[in-house]
């Protein structure tokens, strides 16, 4: 199995001269199996070159999976080349909304209405299958298998880990650790201390051992005292998890868009320094980049 990085920016693309080194475009992993089957991971603003590339090799059969339905994971879809050609075969798997309880496929369809997109959901040409995702459930591709696990954000959120070849990759998509709203001394602090341990520990056991690691690591510490409650994680709070777990290799990623490539080379070194001898291996998530695993 190998993986390249399409996107790594969060909440908004960031292109120019101060973002060519880890990239503007927002989240997309492009993920293939050693036969060269295809996953796709997230529909941000990266899977739009990914697009092109595929449509010089059609028909293209993919599956695609949507971590939630922010406009930063969805909003490439609509330029992705190979959803508007007879022959190509893609299945979109992703979170329903659980306020209007339609399923993926309603979620995605609002973005390509008019008067936000000239084209609507049902003039594109491609073979379009849906599937609405479930917490803990395990889709089934034949040649990998990925499984949901609902995370902590803002919006119903998935993350996949997706076993192939022997090997197991896990994906975040956006995610802040579950932490008590309630002070202690207050009534309801002990019960909603044993909810958040117990969520936490969760996620920690479903990611444990895994051969790599993405993960959301949008905010240094200091940042996310104003920050706490937008639903992503610190690097550090990244890599706390990433050593519990024992996982193989992290990538930090869901850059914050206002930081620059100087920026990401600062705090990878202040990282490198602080966690030496963790035995936590780590890198910036870096678009283009491709790794074999």
């Amino acid at each position: 199995m190998r993986f390249r990085f399409r996107g790594t920016r969060g909440s908004l693309s960031a292109p120019g001269a101060a973002t060519v080194k880890y990239g503007g475009n927002t989240s997309c992993i492009e993920v293939r199996s050693d036969n060269d089957d295809l996953i796709i991971l997230d529909a941000g603003t990266g899977i739009r070159e990914l697009g092109l590339e595929l449509a010089q090799h059609m028909p293209v059969k993919c599956h695609l999976f949507v971590s939630h339905t922010h406009w930063d994971h969805i909003q490439g879809l609509p330029f992705f080349v190979p959803l508007f050609v007879p022959g190509n075969e893609l299945t979109i798997y992703g979170p329903p909304d659980p306020l209007t309880m339609t399923g993926i496929e309603a979620v995605l369809a609002k973005q390509m209405e008019y008067p936000h997109f000239p084209v609507r959901v049902t003039e594109l040409q491609a073979d379009i299958d849906y599937e609405t995702l479930s917490d803990g459930q395990v889709v089934d591709l034949g040649f990998a298998t990925v499984s949901a696990i609902l995370m902590n954000h803002p919006a119903m959120d998935f993350g996949f880990k997706v076993h192939c070849d022997g090997k197991t990759l896990f994906f975040t998509g956006d995610h802040e650790p579950f932490y008590n709203i309630y002070e202690p001394g207050d009534e309801d602090y002990e019960d909603y201390e044993q909810i958040v341990t117990e969520r936490n520990q969760g996620i920690c056991d479903f990611l444990r051992g895994v051969d790599v690691f993405i993960v959301d690591a949008q905010y240094t510490e200091e940042e996310y005292v104003a920050k706490r409650g937008w639903g992503h994680s610190t690097f550090e709070r990244a890599l706390s998890l990433a050593r519990e777990a024992g996982v193989g290799k992290v990538y930090l990623t869901h850059h914050e868009t206002t930081r620059t490539d100087a920026d990401l080379d600062a705090i990878h070194a202040r990282l490198q320094s602080e966690w030496a001898g963790s035995g936590v291996d780590f890198a910036m998530a870096r678009e283009g980049e491709v790794v074999r695993m």
